[in-house]
């Protein structure tokens, strides 16, 4: 992203120009996204863990708290 801004900023025609920081946006934008997935199932996993220890380690129930920990996440976003 960087490379292509420091491109963008060197371009002189517009038809050219305009497309290029367009594109440069929507590569940040979809970073962005990418970047807030991550951190999300990365609190889901942590949460779906901690579940699971607080119900002393089951095995084959993992799906279960998954979905426990995605629901409490959500909740707790839409506040």
């Amino acid at each position: 992203i960087a490379q292509a801004s420091r491109i963008s900023s060197r371009i002189t025609d517009q038809t050219l120009y305009e497309p290029l920081v367009a594109w440069v946006e929507e590569l940040r934008q979809r970073l962005g996204q990418r970047r807030d997935v991550r951190r999300m199932r990365e609190e889901i996993r942590a949460l779906a863990h901690e579940l699971w220890e607080q119900n002393g380690r089951p095995a084959g129930r993992d799906l279960e708290f998954w979905l426990q920990a995605e629901f409490e996440i959500s909740e707790r976003n839409r506040k």
